[in-house]
């Protein structure tokens, strides 16, 4: 479906700390990546695409696909890349994932604060003619009696996360509340594969990320078959 068209995807996350390699957004775009790569391909590209403090760019031309890293790591960074390519044709991506929260909620630990950020980047969103197609990667389900340290325990307890989901919900941002970006709910993709899917209570086996790639396709599939 992807390749009946010139593609550019822009991926955004806000990294859970500087030294984790397994952020959210890098596990998605692995799994993007393993869709359209075969697997000696997808080996060698890893090691770039998990750099710390590093973006990671790459073209595959057979497939008419260009895939933007863009290591954001403030909420504000999402907010600045969405105003840099307003009323941008050429450089306005056709895909945009974006996602935040985990290391708000551990090194700030306050819904009100994450929520006007998220406010912030709904008003950029918002602006006409940014976003063609943009989704919102949700936090995942934590684990809280398997993450490592005690400060992660105490600060992202099942009350700090459902704070920081309704945060979310009322932000404005997403489809289903009159914004432009379609959840993907890692939360509930977690949830579904369970606690032997993560080893650290917070980052899970690629199934999940594979499973939020495809949500990601089938959506924009039903959306190009909408404006035909």
């Amino acid at each position: 479906m992807l390749s009946s068209r010139r593609w550019t995807i822009s991926i955004l996350q806000r990294l859970l700390r500087p030294s984790t390699a397994s952020s959210q957004c890098r596990l998605f775009t692995l799994s993007l990546l393993s869709l359209l790569l075969d697997p000696a391909a997808v080996d060698d590209v890893r090691s770039d695409l998990f750099k710390r403090h590093s973006d990671y760019q790459i073209q595959i031309h057979d497939r008419s696909i260009k895939i933007d890293f863009v290591w954001s790591p403030f909420e504000s960074n999402i907010s600045s890349f969405i105003r840099s390519i307003e009323g941008s044709a050429s450089s306005s991506p056709d895909v945009i994932v974006a996602g935040s929260g985990l290391w708000h909620m551990l090194h700030v630990t306050d819904p009100a604060d994450y929520g006007g950020k998220l406010s912030e980047i709904k008003k950029e969103a918002s602006k006409a003619g940014v976003l063609e197609h943009a989704f919102w990667l949700g936090l995942p389900e934590l684990v809280e009696t398997m993450l490592n340290t005690e400060e992660k325990r105490l600060n992202m307890n099942r009350t700090m996360q459902e704070s920081y989901r309704a945060e979310l919900g009322k932000s404005g941002m997403l489809k289903r509340d009159g914004g432009q970006f379609l959840l993907i709910d890692v939360g509930f993709l977690s949830r579904e594969c369970g606690a032997m899917c993560t080893e650290d209570g917070m980052h899970y086996d690629q199934r999940v990320y594979d499973s939020a790639v495809q949500i990601m396709l089938n959506a924009l599939l039903i959306e190009s078959q909408q404006r035909v």
